[in-house]
C-alpha cells in the first residue's frame, strides 16, 4: 500500500467505516465491505485511512482514493499506489476509516458505530447489563456485544423494540432486556 502520509501526521479520531475483504480485478482495485449506512458518499472523499483493529490511530495510513463504486452491496475502489492484483491482495483484511471531522453529522437517531462502543447498557430497572464492547453485522440487524465486566457476554438485538434510547451525552444506553435473559 502506497503511504501518503507519515505516522505523524495520522488523526488521533478515525471512525472504522469498513474493511477491505478482497481484491477485484487485476489492476489493483479492492472489494470494500461497508459497516456504514451510505457507502456511496465515500467516493466523494479524497483520502481513505488504512489500518488495523489492533493499530492506534497514529499507524494509520492516509491513500488517495481514484475511484469508488458500488457493485452488488460492496465498494469497489481504486486507490493511488495500489496498481496490480498482488497490492490489492495484500490489503485484504484492512480496515478502512475516516477522521470523525470528515464525517457528516448524525441525525437524531442516527450513530456510528464507533460512538457506541464504551457505552453502559442499563434495562428499564436501572440494572447494569454491562458495556457495549462492539457491534455485529447480521442479514436481520445489527447486534450490540455486551460485556457484564465478570467475564459474561450479552448479545444484543439493535432494534427499536431492544433499544429504547441511546445517550451519547449521558454514555448510556437504555433497552428492554432483562438481566436474567
Amino acid at each position: 500500500m502506497a503511504e501518503e502520509t507519515s505516522a505523524s501526521q495520522a488523526p488521533a479520531d478515525i471512525v472504522v467505516l469498513g474493511k477491505v475483504v478482497e481484491a477485484y480485478g487485476l489492476r489493483g482495485a479492492v472489494k470494500v465491505h461497508a459497516f456504514a449506512d451510505d457507502p456511496r458518499s465515500w467516493g466523494a472523499v479524497s483520502h481513505w485511512w488504512f489500518g488495523r483493529d489492533e493499530d492506534p490511530p497514529a499507524l494509520w495510513r492516509r491513500v488517495r482514493l481514484i475511484r469508488c463504486r458500488e457493485q452488488s452491496g460492496v465498494l469497489i475502489a481504486t486507490l493511488s499506489g495500489v496498481s496490480d492484483r498482488n497490492a490489492s491482495e495484500s490489503m485484504r483484511g484492512l480496515l478502512i476509516g475516516m477522521p470523525r471531522a470528515a464525517l457528516p453529522a448524525t441525525e437524531s437517531s442516527e450513530y456510528y458505530w464507533a460512538d457506541l462502543i464504551g457505552l453502559e447498557v442499563v434495562n428499564q430497572r436501572d440494572q447494569s447489563l454491562g458495556r457495549v464492547t462492539g457491534l455485529i453485522e447480521t442479514a436481520a440487524n445489527d447486534v450490540m456485544r455486551v460485556d457484564d465486566g465478570l467475564g459474561s457476554e450479552r448479545l444484543l438485538p439493535f432494534v427499536a423494540s431492544v433499544v429504547l434510547d441511546v445517550d451519547v451525552s449521558s454514555q448510556r444506553i437504555r433497552v428492554d432486556w432483562e438481566a436474567d435473559w
